[in-house]
């Protein structure tokens, strides 16, 4: 299920529901993607041969959940820091996505995509300012 979508992921115990919605599934996901070392930031795709890099207010953006009643899988999109190793940097995407997941969750990860939308070269990311026109 793609974010933006309200689904959830339901649990019947002896007191009640559980209900875990995508969206919540999606933003943890993100969080700890963010978080691995060599992630620039998270990408909301391909948009006329642009990545549009994501910032931590938008983490559902660049990832993409589908969540059944006991597993989950997940793709998610990144932009990475030029330089970095990056099948390394997707492993440990796919570690922290998995574990932070199923930690706070339950829900059995099944699999963690990881779609590398681009790199982000120093000194890439700031804008240049222009001098000022008069002091």
């Amino acid at each position: 299920m793609e974010n933006g979508t309200v689904g959830e992921s339901q649990v019947q115990t002896d007191l009640g529901a559980i209900k875990i919605a995508d969206e919540v599934v999606a933003i943890i996901a993100g969080l700890a993607a963010t978080q691995v070392q060599g992630v620039a930031g998270m990408s909301g795709g391909i948009a006329g041969g642009i990545v549009e890099m994501l910032g931590r207010k938008n983490l559902t953006k660049g990832v993409k959940v589908e969540v059944g009643e006991k597993e989950s899988a997940i793709d998610t999109f990144v932009v990475v820091n030029f330089g970095v190793r990056i099948p390394e940097v997707a492993f440990h995407i796919q570690d922290e996505v998995k574990k932070a997941v199923e930690q706070m969750t339950g829900l059995n990860v099944v699999e963690v995509n990881v779609h590398v939308q681009g790199v982000v070269f120093p000194g890439a990311a700031e804008p240049e300012e222009e001098p000022a026109r008069v002091r």
